[in-house]
């Protein structure tokens, strides 16, 4: 069970920024003594993935507080972010961590799950993401950007950094980042609705 929080914390977590998990897993796997990833997935520590990693996630994190650059951003990364996921859950729901010390039961017997489980979950958070930035973009006239994009970045941060860590408080967040994006959800609902009604016909 914390080998799915994990995974699916992390994969959440790749579909606000595509690039922050698997760079901290990175980090992680190369410097903390208590996380090590399987094998299969060693590449993604190496000295080039944690360049190349982290450039993209510096040009991912600047992109996305442009107005209007920020939308061309999310298209992008319509692919990248749910590719991410299924990477981050993979390595990340069968790596030993500091709360994991055997993680080959939960998905031992098909393999290919925690991959289209974490395509699935990121690909769902990318687009409430992008579908919310859209909206705030036309409401505020694009002033909103750097703010939901910031709070992006940190939500990111957190869920995969708990997620390595600690992560039962990645569990809790990620139940509580759903509960707040339904709630907007909702709200954006009927605001439409009312200013539908509201409108001269």
């Amino acid at each position: 069970m914390i080998e799915f929080i994990i995974g699916s914390s992390l994969a959440a977590s790749a579909g606000l920024n595509a690039w922050m998990p698997l760079f901290l897993l990175s980090l992680a796997d190369r410097f903390l003594p208590a996380v090590d990833l399987p094998s299969g997935w060693s590449w993604i520590s190496s000295d080039i993935s944690l360049w190349v990693l982290g450039a993209l996630l510096v040009l991912e994190v600047i992109a996305d507080k442009i107005p209007a650059l920020d939308s061309i951003n999310d298209v992008v990364q319509s692919a990248l972010r749910p590719a991410s996921g299924g990477i981050v859950f993979g390595a990340g729901s069968s790596a030993q961590t500091i709360a994991v010390d055997d993680p080959s039961t939960f998905f031992a017997d098909s393999a290919w799950v925690p991959i289209v489980t974490g395509v699935v979950i990121a690909l769902v958070v990318h687009i409430v993401k992008a579908t919310g930035r859209v909206a705030a973009n036309a409401v505020t006239g694009g002033l909103a950007a750097p703010v939901l994009s910031a709070t992006e970045d940190g939500a990111s941060f957190l869920l995969a950094a708990l997620a390595i860590i600690v992560p039962v408080l990645a569990g809790l967040l990620l139940i509580g980042l759903v509960v707040l994006a339904v709630v907007l959800i909702r709200r954006l609902a009927r605001r439409r609705a009312a200013a539908r009604t509201t409108a001269p016909r």
